[in-house]
């Protein structure tokens, strides 16, 4: 029976996993990706919209990435939200497309983003933690109601900790993965 309530919490144990693979995508390596300007919001027409919705954001080379929107007329309004969205990049627009230049990382600013990423973390094990609570609620719940035994009930919560421990395990693997990419010069 507590076989079912697991089940019902692994999805939402995977979206936080997820969530936090996206934030930590949004965290500047030595090496230029996309990912660290989709997130920016855009004013195009009066509407907030990502940047990924209104240009082609592409990293040909490792330090450079290149923002071609589909309408010319929205150069300024993104060289504005790159600016504003403080990145520490500055936009060189040439009128077709947008390059923004990634300056080296130096070592206080690794370390710095170290930090960001161990905060990160953090919040994804506090997700996964609070699924927990809901999940040991809704066993408990259950036992009380007469749909489990009480030895039912403690094997479910054993078997739920198991699960609470991959989940944080895989987090801490994805944290260390980003840690050396943030830490290699």
């Amino acid at each position: 029976m507590y076989q079912t309530i697991i089940a019902d919490h692994t999805e939402l144990f995977e979206e936080a996993i997820a969530h936090f693979s996206e934030e930590m995508a949004k965290l500047r390596t030595g090496r230029a990706t996309p990912a660290l300007v989709d997130h920016i919001l855009v004013d195009y027409y009066n509407t907030r919209s990502p940047l990924k919705q209104i240009a082609s954001v592409s990293a040909p080379e490792a330090k450079l990435i290149v923002i071609s929107p589909w309408d010319k007329g929205t150069l300024v309004m993104i060289e504005a939200a790159i600016r504003e969205a403080n990145l520490g990049l500055n936009p060189a627009n040439d009128g077709q497309v947008i390059r923004l230049s990634l300056p080296p990382l130096t070592e206080e600013r690794r370390k710095d983003l170290v930090k960001a990423l161990n905060r990160l973390a953090e919040e994804a094990r506090i997700a996964v933690r609070t699924i927990r609570e809901d999940a040991w609620k809704e066993i408990q719940a259950r036992e009380k109601e007469g749909g489990m035994s009480e030895d039912d009930k403690f094997q479910g919560k054993d078997a739920l900790q198991d699960v609470v421990e991959t989940y944080n395990a895989r987090i801490e693997e994805l944290r260390k993965k980003k840690e050396g990419e943030i830490m290699t010069v």
